[in-house]
């Protein structure tokens, strides 16, 4: 793994102008878009389609083996992203697991507060369901936001008395909206890209007057019992370390099987570097294999916690 990869990395994430007044909300969604979106990876064909009454967005590799199915929801906060801003980094997971994947365009703070993420998120999963897929045949996957809501989806689904997926992964979650973990503090300017604020800014567009601890919009306090195996990959250098850390371990208190990662001198979702990074090939080759992994076996159900490793309908229908 390269150091100079790293650091040329963290230069360029500081190198972003910061401005002393905040942008709208629509500014930050504009200027997310330029600075994060990739094209899906050659190969990997992408369509147009609905999946739990939102667009989505179908990303099939070329190499497509097994029945097996990848639902990502993508990061931003809950207020900015898409399934097009993600298309590179999820085109490039699907690709190397060999799986049809799904990315879906919950509604967005806040113009939409919560709970209409989770809601949207339960809507998709329940569309797979209908549509004939077997539990143990989807995985789900989730950044930032993005994975927080893969959590909460999660729950939701089995509050509503639906089965769980066989598997789920999640980069750099963001799973405590009370801003309670110790990283956010400690590691303000070891961060290249976030501070406190920040995220405190989106986590009022979302919540507003809602609970913060609420289990659905900070799953680090719920009860995780009965969830899927979970893989949890974080950087060391990001303010949200300790909600990977903590999440991974309620999970392991929880009695779910769960593997949490932790990349020295990594940035927040660093796997959206994939091919100019090796951490971040190394980190969404181990994922593909651990969500494949439990497609195409059963696999013991004691936990195992790992720590500092360096590392339906629509326009075109869901198959």
């Amino acid at each position: 793994m390269s150091r100079q990869q790293r650091d040329a990395l963290d230069a360029i994430l500081r190198s972003a102008p910061r401005g002393e007044m905040r942008p709208t909300v629509e500014q930050q969604r504009s200027g997310f878009t330029a600075a994060v979106s990739r094209p899906a990876p050659q190969g990997v064909i992408t369509r147009q389609t609905v999946l739990g009454g939102r667009p989505a967005l179908e990303l099939e590799p070329a190499a497509v083996s097994g029945p097996g199915r990848l639902l990502y929801l993508h990061g931003g906060g809950y207020v900015i992203g898409s399934p097009q801003t993600h298309a590179g980094m999820v085109g490039e997971l699907a690709r190397r697991a060999g799986l049809r994947a799904v990315s879906v365009d919950y509604r967005l703070a806040p113009e939409h507060p919560f709970p209409a993420a989770v809601d949207d998120g339960l809507a998709a999963y329940r569309d797979l369901l209908a549509a004939g897929i077997e539990p143990q045949d989807i995985v789900m996957a989730g950044d930032s936001a993005g994975g927080g809501l893969t959590i909460a989806t999660l729950l939701a689904a089995r509050q509503a008395g639906l089965p769980q997926p066989a598997a789920v992964a999640v980069f750099s979650p963001w799973g405590d909206l009370t801003l309670a973990g110790g990283s956010i503090r400690s590691k303000e300017g070891i961060d290249p890209i976030f501070i406190e604020a920040d995220l405190r800014a989106y986590a009022d567009l979302y919540l507003g007057a809602a609970d913060r601890a609420h289990p659905l919009a900070s799953p680090v306090f719920a009860d995780l019992t009965g969830l899927p195996p979970l893989l949890v990959q974080v950087g060391a250098n990001e303010v949200l370390l300790d909600d990977a850390v903590r999440l991974a371990g309620r999970a392991g208190a929880d009695d779910v099987e769960v593997t949490l990662e932790i990349g020295p001198g990594l940035p927040h979702v660093f796997q959206h570097h994939y091919g100019r990074l090796d951490e971040a090939d190394a980190a969404l080759e181990r994922a593909a294999r651990f969500l494949t992994g439990h497609l195409a076996a059963d696999h013991p159900t004691t936990g195992y916690l790992t720590a500092g490793h360096p590392a339906a309908g629509g326009s075109e229908p869901v198959r």
